[in-house]
């Protein structure tokens, strides 16, 4: 495989410029032959070379590198203030290319006792077996991730914050300092918060993965990962991991994430107003018994969500009077509300996680309550969302 792959990832404006101006160009430039501002999607799996061992722009096999992807990985690692960015078939994928980098049998985690139920699952039925042991710990509680940490043997920490579905916050700050005093790294899936929002390599941590499934790409089209990092040896190792592996994003997923990425601040902004104006017609509803939203005062994160995010997100939580039956009836009864998994996507979508996305840690200790709604609030008209809200909780 050769030296470019993803490591030339093109990261132009990578720390000098604006967001939004980062979004648009990092990564690319327009093409010199053509003048094209957008990257092109390189349908090819290979390459001719100029003579044995003469690669062109280091590309071989699109396995290992392809121009559409480069560009993608390059703009991501943009977005998150990181050194490299690789891009994966699924947000999953990414997660499990990372663990093969990082990690060997005998190893151990510790992750949220709130996680992501697909990761919980990868954790428990796909490397537990394979000899990766791990602990669960409450995100908002520092000390015990500590305690949770075994030194000699714990190799990541691993954060979601916000967390799904419960919206817990994480001080990342805080936790990357106990995690390296651990000798492990700290690892945190951004996807609720989309780089827009908050930007974990900042603020210590030493990887940040994505599904970009969600709010990166934003419009419910594509399905893809990523893995952002500081180190470069560490960025080495992932290379290597991602090429033999090869659960790669294809070039039209890349260019399709590529697309969304362009427009990611103004629709998270747009997703936050709406959320906020659900939460407010959510704590004044008299069906409901518990708004969870880190940009609510009296939620106990909200200090450090304050401190670390921009904003607070179009993920919303909310449990209902009636219980388990009521909250399977509003998911039901909602129109503009689609009934549907994943998040994070223009339109507005509505689910039941105890039965839906969490449905794999049923039984376990991070089942979630079997009254809890989950929201992913899109970018609609916002009367005609509280309209639908008002009709499905009635």
């Amino acid at each position: 495989m050769s030296d470019q792959t993803s490591a030339s990832t093109g990261q132009q404006h990578r720390h000098k410029s604006g967001f939004e101006t980062r979004a648009i160009h990092a990564g690319y430039e327009p093409d010199p032959t053509t003048g094209a501002v957008i990257p092109p999607i390189f349908a090819t799996s290979t390459y001719k070379q100029d003579g044995v061992g003469g690669l062109r722009g280091g590309y071989e096999y699109s396995r290992s590198a392809n121009p559409t992807r480069t560009a993608l990985e390059g703009n991501i690692a943009a977005l998150e203030e990181g050194e490299r960015g690789f891009a994966f078939a699924s947000g999953l994928a990414s997660e499990h290319t990372l663990l093969k980098a990082v990690c060997r049998p005998g190893d151990h985690l510790v992750v949220p006792d709130d996680a992501y139920g697909g990761t919980y699952r990868l954790f428990a039925k796909v490397e537990e077996p394979w000899g990766l042991s791990h602990t669960s710990a409450p995100v908002s509680d520092v000390d015990a991730i500590r305690a949770a940490i075994r030194p000699g043997e714990t190799k990541i920490v691993w954060l979601e914050t916000p967390t799904n579905p419960m919206l817990n916050i994480g001080d990342i700050e805080a936790v990357a300092a106990v995690a390296h005093e651990g000798g492990a790294l700290l690892v945190v899936d951004n996807t609720f918060a989309s780089p827009y929002l908050q930007q974990p390599l900042t603020l210590g941590a030493d990887v940040v993965v994505h599904s970009t499934t969600k709010y990166v790409g934003g419009h419910s089209d594509v399905v893809g990962g990523a893995i952002v990092v500081r180190d470069l040896d560490l960025a080495e190792k992932i290379t290597f991991h991602q090429n033999a592996i090869g659960a790669v994003s294809g070039p039209f997923d890349a260019w399709l994430t590529l697309r969304g990425i362009r427009t990611l601040a103004l629709r998270m902004d747009r997703h936050c107003d709406n959320a906020e104006k659900v939460v407010d017609f959510l704590t004044k509803h008299p069906q409901v018994t518990e708004v969870i939203y880190p940009g609510l005062p009296e939620h106990p994160g909200h200090a450090v969500a304050s401190r670390q995010m921009k904003r607070y997100g179009g993920m919303v939580s909310f449990r209902v009077a009636g219980g388990r039956q009521q909250a399977l009836a509003v998911c039901e009864k909602a129109e503009v509300f689609t009934l549907g998994e994943s998040l994070g996507g223009v339109e507005s979508l509505i689910e039941h996680p105890g039965l839906m996305t969490h449905a794999s840690v049923a039984g376990t200790d991070l089942e979630v309550p079997d009254d809890l709604v989950r929201l992913s609030v899109g970018i609609e008209t916002a009367d005609d969302l509280l309209a639908d809200l008002e009709q499905a909780l009635g």
